[in-house]
């Protein structure tokens, strides 16, 4: 039974290029399963990065810059636990995008997923990106 479940875990996770991680509530996805996301579904898009490497690199197009990665405040957060939510930092070696993606969790939401590419991955994709404007 163990190797069945296995089995069927290793296969969602190849063919559907997504995996959850063990003990977490959150998906993972990469740069072309958010562009689908984007063009089919209504999405919001979170950057978990700081203030230097969203004026450096810029943001995802729609994305909202949270204030911190760990201690943002939910109510940024659409009002519908149900909508889809999309975290994203720098690239795939940074975990501020999954802990701001627990604390969605934490809070309820149940389509919670993290693009672990991050904006280098989308950049490196050729997508287009827009300038941080820090709110004074």
């Amino acid at each position: 039974m163990k190797k069945l479940i296995l089995f069927a875990v290793c296969f969602t996770s190849v063919f559907f290029g997504r995996k959850t991680l063990a003990g977490e509530n959150f998906t993972l996805i990469h740069v072309s399963e958010l562009e689908a996301i984007m063009k089919t579904d209504q999405v919001h898009i979170y950057d978990a990065n700081d203030d230097g490497t969203r004026t450096s690199e810029g943001m995802i197009p729609s994305a909202q810059a949270l204030s911190s990665s760990s201690r943002y405040d939910v109510a940024i957060l659409d009002k519908d636990k149900e909508a889809k939510l999309v975290f994203y930092c720098a690239n795939s070696s940074c975990m501020a995008s999954h802990s701001a993606a627990k604390v969605a969790t934490k809070a309820g939401y149940k389509n919670v997923y993290v693009m672990s590419d991050g904006i280098l991955g989308w950049k490196k994709a050729g997508k287009p990106t827009q300038k941080f404007n820090k709110k004074a």
